[in-house]
């Protein structure tokens, strides 16, 4: 199933604005089907201030929220608002969650030593995106990969959408390249969190033409 027509303004960084005009944020994030890239869902990174992170003198750990795209009310280049209200959103559950890593071998040690002063500890914490395990997220500055050889084309800028499907994504380019191009959505391979895969010949690559939006 597409999405809406009227997401077809969607940009990273665009400003989120809960229905009430309380301002939640900005785009962060595309979260799309990992088969057919269809978009589901939206990532908003919220303010300081929606947060609450003002109030609580540091900085937060998880600011991220998830936003279905059947509440995107209207969207623009610059502004998305909601249907939801400011209250609605901040009841959403969080889009990344924390835990600490399971001890490795040594690590008891060190805590040990940390305790009495003598060094500083730091247990590694994993990440976990609340998503299916059949979506994967598109992410401004996310690599892009020539297939699976470990070579780097460059990293994603933005979006380009059209009725409601994905087009293909707007790559700043490193090496041969000097501006940005587009990557359609026939061009990209199978996904993971780490970076966004390409299937391209080198002759594929020398017909790429610099991305002009109109």
């Amino acid at each position: 199933m597409t999405a809406p027509a009227h997401l077809d303004d969607l940009h990273f960084g665009a400003a989120v604005y809960c229905a009430d005009g309380t301002h939640v944020g900005a785009l962060r994030r595309l979260i799309v089907d990992e088969e057919s890239l269809d978009p589901h869902a939206i990532v908003v990174k919220e303010t300081r201030h929606f947060s609450g992170q003002h109030l609580a003198g540091s900085a937060l750990i998880e600011d991220d929220v998830a936003i279905p795209l059947g509440a995107l009310q209207s969207v623009t280049r610059e502004r998305i608002d909601l249907s939801m209200t400011a209250s609605q959103v901040r009841q959403t559950q969080p889009y990344l969650t924390y835990q600490y890593a399971p001890l490795a071998r040594g690590d008891v040690g060190r805590m040990a030593v940390a305790q009495i002063g003598q060094t500083a500890f730091v247990r590694p914490l994993i990440e976990e995106a609340h998503k299916r395990l059949d979506e994967l997220e598109i992410t401004p500055g996310e690599n892009i990969m020539l297939g699976h050889a470990g070579r780097k084309l460059g990293v994603v800028r933005d979006l380009v959408i059209s009725e409601g499907e994905l087009v293909g994504v707007v790559m700043h380019p490193v090496g041969i390249f000097k501006e940005d191009v587009l990557l359609q959505v026939r061009f990209l391979g199978r996904l993971d969190d780490l970076a966004l895969f390409v299937h391209l010949t080198e002759d594929d690559l020398r017909q790429l033409r610099p991305f002009h939006p109109e």
